[in-house]
């Protein structure tokens, strides 16, 4: 119990400061409303279903291109790193990309695909690839060659060796890479919504702080806030599940 206040205890402390510093008028509520209008607010569009539908609309839009990421990245990962051909196509394409801001495709995106929701997969996509693709290249790469050698001397075909040792061994890299993917999948939706969207939270918080509507505005980032924690909280819940067999 005392474990669990001491861990929580600076949340408490920042939502005190939040209200009290807005009530006692040492923020404009203008700036920073407080905390109690913004609960209100929340609890206003959940019920009405402005939140909830919003929220749906860009978590299927997240799952979708982080889904395609994970998938696509970790199987080029593991070409790259395993056979020489797709090294030499692929290196210098990422080496490009890797510095590119992915915020600069939205204009690019917006062109091909239009005002949809592929556009919005498509940048999350994009973005959350290179740091899979890495993770899974490095993570292989660093497995111990002895591994490799001695599986192969007990029969192991190439692809055998590839995901039944390889795979395995560069796990905890390529966990490392999906989570930098699941922080990063936030921001892009976030910002695509706001830059090419009429729906999704990122659309809701910029529509609200051009109205004014303050409060409720705060609350859709707070509940972006939310849905970003807890994504990352069952990630590493499921991780320590997937590298149970390393304890």
């Amino acid at each position: 119990m005392i474990r669990f206040v001491a861990r929580w205890a600076p949340l408490g402390v920042l939502a005190l400061a939040w209200e009290g510093s807005a009530r006692l008028g040492l923020v404009s509520p203008q700036v920073l409303p407080p905390l109690s209008r913004v609960a209100v607010s929340f609890w206003t569009m959940t019920q009405s279903g402005e939140l909830p539908v919003n929220a749906a609309e860009s978590l299927t839009r997240l799952v979708a291109g982080l889904a395609m990421a994970v998938g696509g990245g970790v199987l080029l990962g593991l070409l790259m790193a395993w056979y020489r051909a797709p090294r030499v196509v692929f290196a210098p394409l990422l080496r490009l990309l890797f510095p590119l801001p992915k915020t600069a495709l939205i204009p690019v995106l917006l062109l091909w695909f239009g005002l949809g929701d592929l556009s919005k997969v498509m940048l999350i996509f994009l973005g959350c690839l290179l740091p899979v693709v890495l993770s899974t290249f490095n993570g292989v790469r660093g497995v111990e060659r002895t591994m490799i050698w001695s599986a192969r001397s007990l029969g192991c075909g190439h692809a055998r060796a590839l995901f039944g040792v390889a795979l395995p061994a560069a796990l905890p890299d390529i966990l490392a890479g999906l989570r930098t993917a699941l922080a990063l999948s936030f921001i892009l939706l976030v910002t695509s919504e706001f830059l090419m969207a009429n729906n999704g939270l990122g659309y809701l918080i910029s529509y609200l702080g051009s109205g004014g509507a303050y409060g409720a505005m705060f609350a859709a980032v707070l509940v972006v806030a939310l849905l970003g924690f807890a994504a990352d909280r069952v990630f590493l819940l499921i991780s320590r599940r997937v590298l149970a067999w390393r304890e």
